[in-house]
């Protein structure tokens, strides 16, 4: 693959605009490092890293079998979600090897969220579409969502200072709607870093997003790339699909029997 042939999020120029280094990630042209990996790091663990993460894959659920359909394709229990919550989960395929690590979302009754890997947006897809039945819709709405997470101890008080939302009250794996700094988006106390923090999906155009929570609070908040990501989820014990998980190792072999539940709900 050349670099032509790379996808861009909408957040290219601005990353290329403040010097970060940009690397080929599955399929995309990604911000590896802004300052440096080091001072990224301690900005994650000490204050606020913002990164573009708009490369994940989003995909849509909803009908009335959703639910049921879910449940049987994801190895968490999906009927303990509600409305406003959210849950780790794995695909397993016939062989017990994971598809993929996802998370899913419950937007509303018989609507959900599956959140999965960039380079494996178009195996669920397709993985998805194998495994329809009627009464469930499937959209994939990844090039119209851009994804910004911001992480750290300080992640909190800087949306807080952007919303009139009670997103400060949110706990982990739970989410709401909440317009930030003028921009419509969907914000999820959720993250990779494995320290506290929020997500935020918007359909807007995430440019003036990213340059509010950067400005939000002079010095706080450093944008980050993916080798601070790495870092970050590998001290926090977390797996990248193509590393520690892939189709040949099942949830035994990667510690992940925690997200298996063997009675689900209807």
């Amino acid at each position: 693959m050349t670099a032509s042939d790379l996808k861009r999020t909408p957040l290219h120029a601005v990353h290329r605009a403040a010097g970060a280094r940009m690397v080929p990630f599955a399929g995309w042209e990604m911000p590896v490092q802004y300052a440096g990996v080091i001072a990224e790091v301690r900005a994650v663990r000490h204050a606020a890293g913002l990164f573009d993460v708009s490369h994940m894959g989003e995909i849509h659920v909803s009908g009335p079998a959703a639910l049921a359909w879910l449940n049987s394709l994801t190895t968490n229990d999906v009927a303990r979600l509600a409305p406003g919550r959210a849950q780790y989960s794995l695909l397993c395929n016939e062989a017990g090897g994971i598809v993929d690590d996802v998370l899913v979302y419950q937007l509303g009754e018989d609507d959900y969220l599956v959140v999965v890997n960039a380079g494996n947006t178009e195996k669920v897809l397709t993985w998805f579409a194998e495994h329809h039945l009627p009464g469930v819709e499937i959209a994939d709405s990844t090039e119209e969502t851009s994804l910004l997470a911001l992480q750290g101890p300080a992640a909190a008080e800087v949306i807080a200072r952007l919303t009139d939302a009670p997103v400060a009250s949110l706990r982990r794996f739970q989410f709401m709607p909440a317009k930030v700094a003028g921009i419509e988006c969907l914000v999820s106390r959720t993250g990779y870093t494995g320290g506290d923090g929020f997500e935020l999906f918007t359909q807007e155009d995430p440019i003036p997003l990213w340059n509010a929570l950067r400005e939000a609070e002079a010095g706080r908040v450093q944008p980050c790339g993916l080798g601070a990501r790495d870092v970050c989820r590998i001290e926090a014990g977390n797996v990248l699909y193509g590393h520690e998980i892939a189709d040949d190792v099942n949830p035994v072999a990667a510690n992940l029997m925690w997200v298996v539940k063997l009675e689900k709900g209807a």
